[in-house]
């Protein structure tokens, strides 16, 4: 029989619940910590945007590829000792990216980064499911760790912040050396052991296909604006990644083991959830890859004050985080999450209309709340909906399952995201006086705002144009991603199941929790 991880050492779960805390706020500070960074790295390591695209996504490529396997692992192998190499190979992994010189150098440790992460992540939540078996204590243990989550992510940008203030851009890596270690030892000493031996082998072939289709995907649209939206390369790219998606859901289908059962969709508790987990965290992702890059280069604040001027998204992603856990309880998840979906579509919606400089205390802080309050009612909620669909034992999938679709949100998020703006703002700088420099030069400055603001420094002719070029871009992104959070929106209050669906789940009369 499978064995559960309820504490019986006399460890109280408290420690538990604080060290699967510090773990998750570790990598998911990794997430973004590097965003207040890439105007830094664009000048030092001659980065372009496309290149700082895959510094970001490097990492949550890689976490997302490989996190549902390592779900199943950690099941199998045990998550005590799942979570203690994934923080230490964590922990050497980021001591890599401090020491390299060359952005494509930091691109391979990023990939590692997220490897490790990938292993850490649904052990965290597989060691809470099981440690919180009774649902009101769970929903609380939920909270806080969907709210580190939250802090983590939002808080990354002003964790860099204040390091770049003292230091150079090595120590966003370095700091967190420490952090994992020290937590992999506290890991072994509180941690109780759990694993489930019935856990499937591994489907390799599944496995290869997932990578396949999320690598290719990412890679055409990072690489679109390069090539042409419209482009043969882009086409193809596009064309492969859906071959691989339907060799993939066919393979889930007839493997008697397969490494995502595609079937868990069909439950409204599992695949809406899923869905909003992912519309959430592309637009988070997306709008911090942006808004690092405005404070710097549009309003001209420093590396600190950028990561300060984002605070707001971490305490209300926090709070909400917390306050939607009891509310879904209450009122149940689809009124939480499709509340959530609504605040996080109109706060984009209102960034678009944002002038340049439009005033921060006023204007940048409501919007910021507002948006962390939509996240933090999305994510503890959904992620609650998820875990219900599959019992503690197998609490590694469900876990993986959720953290695959938090990163693969995150990952098209920056991808997507970024690769339109990096469309828009090149078509605005072609035809503006930009196109009156030596054609190495215009080209430099499509690739790179960096490279774009360096030629503006001393021209007010061109930084009047790249402040408008900038923006344009920007409203057009956060059009776009309001637009995605409507639909989620609509979509959460179709199919996600209602507080009485959600109350006979967690009883067990799962046949009736499937009606919305």
């Amino acid at each position: 029989m499978p064995r559960t991880s309820t504490p019986t050492t006399g460890v109280p779960r408290l420690a538990v619940l604080l060290t699967v805390c510090a773990a998750v706020l570790a990598i998911n500070l990794d997430t973004t910590i590097v965003n207040v960074a890439l105007p830094t790295l664009s000048t030092e390591l001659d980065a372009g945007t496309r290149t700082l695209q895959w510094i970001v996504d490097g990492y949550n490529l890689a976490f997302a590829g490989l996190v549902l396997v390592m779900g199943s692992l950690s099941d199998k192998l045990g998550r005590r000792p799942a979570l203690v190499v994934g923080l230490l190979g964590f922990a050497a992994a980021s001591a890599v990216g401090a020491l390299v010189t060359t952005a494509e150098a930091l691109v391979a440790a990023r990939f590692a980064m997220g490897a490790f992460a990938a292993l850490i992540f649904p052990t965290t939540l597989s060691i809470l499911a099981n440690a919180y078996p009774e649902r009101r204590e769970r929903a609380v243990a939920l909270g806080a760790w969907g709210a580190v989550v939250g802090v983590g992510v939002a808080a990354g940008p002003v964790t860099g912040g204040l390091l770049l203030e003292h230091f150079a851009w090595p120590s966003i890596f370095w700091a967190l050396v420490p952090v994992a270690v020290l937590t992999a030892g506290v890991a072994l000493a509180v941690v109780p052991e759990s694993r489930d031996p019935q856990v499937p082998p591994l489907d390799v072939p599944g496995l290869v296909l997932s990578v396949v289709l999320l690598g290719t995907v990412v890679w055409t649209i990072i690489e679109a604006p390069a090539h042409g939206w419209l482009s043969a390369t882009t086409l193809t790219g596009f064309a492969v990644g859906a071959v691989a998606l339907v060799a993939f859901v066919v393979r889930e289908r007839r493997t008697p083991h397969p490494m995502l059962d595609v079937a868990l969709f069909r439950d409204p508790r599992f695949g809406a959830a899923a869905g909003a987990v992912v519309l959430s965290f592309f637009a988070l992702f997306g709008f911090i890859f942006l808004v690092t890059q405005y404070f710097q280069f549009v309003r001209g604040f420093g590396t600190l004050s950028t990561g300060a001027r984002i605070l707001p998204v971490a305490l209300s992603i926090g709070a909400a985080s917390a306050v939607g856990a009891v509310l879904a309880t209450r009122i149940g998840t689809k009124a939480v999450v499709t509340t959530g979906m609504l605040a996080f579509g109109a706060s984009f919606l209102w960034i678009s209309t944002n002038a340049a400089h439009a005033p921060y205390a006023s204007v940048v802080v409501p919007q910021m709340v507002l948006m962390g309050l939509g996240m933090g009612l999305i994510s503890t909620p959904a992620t609650e909906s998820i875990m219900l669909v599959l019992p503690p034992a197998r609490a590694g999938v469900g876990s993986a399952v959720n953290d695959a679709t938090r990163e693969v949100g995150g990952t098209l998020g920056v991808a997507v995201v970024g690769s339109l703006f990096a469309s828009i703002f090149a078509d605005r700088l072609a035809s503006s006086a930009y196109a009156a420099l030596p054609a190495v030069a215009l080209d430099a400055a499509q690739d790179s705002v960096g490279a774009a603001w360096t030629m503006a420094a001393t021209d007010p002719r061109l930084a009047a144009v790249l402040e408008d070029s900038f923006m344009d871009a920007f409203a057009t992104a956060c059009v776009v991603v309001s637009a995605v959070c409507f639909l989620g929106a609509a979509a959460a209050w179709r199919w996600l199941p209602g507080r009485w669906a959600l109350a006979e789940a967690a009883a067990g009369h799962d046949d009736r929790a499937l009606v919305p």
